[in-house]
This record gives structure tokens, sequence and C-alpha cells, in this order.
């Protein structure tokens, strides 16, 4: 506890006139309080979200059919991440898909779980190098280890795809070694019934997509751009 906290739970006791045993319960509560933001606060560093996005900020009349906020907010207490469930956003890009998983992503971390933050490309690209220098079976098990692996973007990483043609084979080892033991969050624009023009290879594409989907929480999303507004 640094020197301001402990010189205000000091005049709190004085104020209250609190006795020794309760003066001890106040310091160890507030200690305790403190590593719980300090916790809080490595986790959402460590996922590496690429903006601070909170539910709070989102605009939720912007587009009122889309989200529907007490079912995001359901999703916010991560029960879902606690059974192990897959949850997959698809809908029109500029929407505000990222901000909600983002913003999802930090009130999870807040509920005591790993969270990860990756687009796809960066995926990619991460896992094309550990081919190249020998460590992909240490890249999995990184991957593995998180409670919710969010998967943005999924569908922008064509330059990824073309450079690397063990790219689908690369995504699907992630989603296997994954299933029904961790949650992962797949953020996309790319329609189901187009999903084996993306990987290439039909029978991979069919193999990702049952692991993906298999006990997922769906929400499909149509509305207007915010960058359409915005220019």
């Amino acid at each position: 506890m640094d020197g301001a906290a402990l010189d205000n739970v000091l005049s709190k006791a004085d104020k209250d006139g609190l006795s020794h045993l309760d003066f001890l319960d106040l310091l160890l509560g507030a200690e305790a309080d403190a590593r719980r933001e300090r916790a809080v606060a490595r986790r959402i560093r460590e996922a590496h979200f690429a903006e601070t996005k909170t539910l709070e900020g989102f605009d939720w009349q912007f587009n009122p059919k889309t989200f529907h906020r007490a079912q995001v907010e359901e999703l916010a207490t991560g029960e879902f991440v606690r059974r192990h469930n897959n949850l997959i956003l698809v809908g029109w890009s500029g929407i505000g898909k990222s901000h909600i998983i983002q913003a999802l992503g930090q009130k999870i971390c807040v509920h005591g779980y790993r969270v990860l933050y990756r687009t796809s490309a960066e995926l990619l690209s991460d896992l094309t190098a550990s081919l190249a220098d020998k460590t992909l079976p240490e890249r999995l098990r990184f991957y593995a280890k998180p409670d919710l692996l969010i998967l943005d973007e999924f569908g922008f990483d064509r330059i990824e795809r073309t450079e690397c043609p063990q790219a689908a084979h690369l995504l699907y080892k992630i989603i296997a070694v994954r299933n029904q033991k961790r949650s992962t969050a797949l953020v996309t624009n790319v329609d189901f019934d187009k999903r084996v023009d993306y990987m290439s290879d039909g029978p991979l594409a069919m193999a990702f997509l049952d692991r993906i989907v298999e006990g997922a929480i769906i929400l499909k999303l149509r509305g207007k751009s915010y960058r359409a507004r915005k220019d």
C-alpha cells in the first residue's frame, strides 16, 4: 500500500473511532483492493488490446437494433468463458464489432480471466515467423493458454495468407488446440457460406468451421457504418 492510501485508511480509522481489530480489517481490505486493481491492470496490459474501448463509451443509439445491450452485458460477465464457449461476431464493416469485442475483453479481464487480443493478420505473421525459426510448437502453446483468445479482423489478412501457403493449416492448429478447453472469439465480415473460399482448402475449412461453431454464441450483425457517418 502506498503512503497516500495508508494515510486515507488512518484518517478514516481516526474519524470513525475504529478499534484495533476494525482498523486491521480496514487495512487488509484496502490492501486486497489494491492488489486486485493491480492484477486487473496487468491482465489488461498483457491482453495487448489495439485500443482502449469501453461498453460505456459505445454509441448504443447509432445502430439500436444491431447490438442488444443486455445480451452484450451478459457476455461481459465472462460466463461464456467459464463454460469454454466460443463467440463469433459476423457482420458488416464499420458497425462497431472491434469496439464491442475489445470492450468485452477488458470487462472479462476485470473478472479475473486471461485475455489475448490479436488481429488475424498479426496471428498469421507470428505463426509464419515461427515456422521459419522452428518455434511453432512453442507459439501454439502460447496461444493455447489464454482463457479468451480474440481474433479480430478475420478476413482482412489476404496478404498474409497469400505469402504463407500454410496459413489455413496454421489457423486450424490454433482453433484445434483450444477446442473445448478455452474460449475463442472470432470477429469477421466473412459469411459462413464463404469460409471455404477464404481458406481455399474445402475439408480443412469445414473442420475449422465445425470446431469454431461448436457450442458457440453467434451474433449476426447488420447496421450502418460509423465510418460512413464520419465521412
